[in-house]
């Protein structure tokens, strides 16, 4: 078993998966979220996208960041991540119209006073009118703040997303096939629509990057930042504080584990304006980091051996941790966090989308037939660390 999981976590989440298994999975069981009927109009050419998600354990490295700094503002980046977290997800499904949101919030309000919630709240209602600009109208509907100071420690920032949609617009993923490019879009650097260096990290992967990263004394001036029936060799065992700097970019190690989630909603709308029906697949490399597309198509092989350079910090974390480099690869997206596939052809379109945000993209991979005995899909990811072979379950 691997650190990540000593720590109670999962990369792979089968016990979620597996609980899934017969729940209906809607009218496209291939696609990245769940797509239902129009129950709200009854309109046969609409279909209904909704997904939750959140900052995950993201929020207690911001809670330390402004304990120590003074700096509430770092929980508008929480905010951005809770919500990325669903608008990216439903961009993979091609829904890039109007966006209704809705927030929860549970805190220990002994730890957690007003001027955090109200900080969270009024970002929400800041990065809404963000998106809006950017051509992705997003609404805020109102959320939940519960304090619930028995079961959180800290606090817990998530949202819900909800969008309709043509179904005859929706990307299904049962297209992709043998033959397609892997078109990826990158982590880090810093956007036209961003207004700071992005380390790439989202996310995912927090609770390993904080331990790994931060120095043991985090554990004594913040022992509710931790779960106290973690082996305490696995709390806080790295060699920085929050203000060190991170070699090779212009932010402190704080900064960078606490980047806003990167969207990618300006790119994704302005491809699929012109170019969705050659659009065969999106896929967002959260869970699972480079893995997660095994979760898709039908006898693939995802081969993926012209990636990014392995952004800085994700570089820190494994030097910090001594992590395999094949589970870095499992945990983080590791310098891109958007595929796109599709034909060859559909490469300039994308090049062309992403340019005019200044945000880098390549061609990372293509599709192959699998080659596994069962016909599982497959991941065969060649690096600059090494190559690693994953096999769906």
């Amino acid at each position: 078993m691997s650190r990540y999981a000593d720590r109670g976590v999962s990369h792979q989440k089968e016990d979620v998966h597996n609980a899934i298994a017969k729940v209906d999975q809607g009218l496209f069981p291939s696609a990245f979220c769940k797509v239902v009927e129009d129950h709200l109009c009854g309109d046969k050419d609409y279909c209904i996208v909704m997904h939750a998600d959140g900052a995950g354990t993201k929020s207690a490295i911001a809670y330390m960041y402004w304990k120590e700094t003074g700096d509430v503002s770092v929980f508008e980046g929480i905010s951005q991540d809770a919500i990325v977290m669903n608008t990216d997800d439903l961009l993979c499904v091609g829904a890039c119209d109007v966006m209704l949101l809705s927030n929860t919030i549970g805190r220990n309000a002994k730890v957690i006073p007003g001027e955090v919630i109200s900080t969270i709240i009024n970002s929400n209602e800041k990065i809404a009118r963000h998106f809006s600009s950017l051509g992705v109208p997003l609404i805020t509907t109102g959320g939940e703040t519960a304090d619930v100071g028995d079961l959180v420690r800290t606090i817990i920032v998530d949202s819900t997303v909800t969008c309709r949609m043509r179904r005859d617009e929706v990307i299904t993923n049962e297209e992709m096939q043998p033959g397609d490019v892997i078109i990826g879009l990158s982590s880090t650097g810093q956007t036209t629509y961003e207004s700071a260096y992005n380390s790439g990290i989202a996310s995912n992967g927090l609770t390993m990057a904080r331990h790994e990263l931060l120095r043991k004394d985090y554990l004594d001036k913040f022992p509710e930042t931790s779960d106290p029936n973690i082996d305490t060799k696995l709390v806080y065992q790295g060699p920085h504080s929050l203000t060190d700097p991170l070699e090779g970019t212009p932010l402190t190690i704080g900064q960078a584990i606490l980047s806003p989630t990167r969207t990618y909603a300006p790119v994704i709308k302005k491809l699929l304006n012109t170019y969705r029906k050659q659009v065969r697949g999106v896929i967002h490399c959260s869970g699972g980091g480079q893995t997660k597309c095994m979760k898709f198509g039908k006898r693939l092989r995802y081969v993926k051996d012209n990636l990014f350079p392995c952004p800085p910090l994700f570089k820190e974390i494994q030097r910090c941790s001594k992590a395999s480099w094949e589970e870095m690869y499992q945990v983080f997206n590791m310098g891109h966090r958007m595929e796109i596939y599709g034909p060859e052809s559909l490469v300039s379109a994308v090049q062309s989308s992403c340019s005019e945000f200044k945000l880098d993209c390549k061609v990372v991979g293509k599709i192959e037939a699998t080659q596994d005995p069962q016909g599982r899909n497959e991941v065969l990811l060649t690096s600059e660390y090494g190559t690693f072979h994953y096999v769906a379950s």
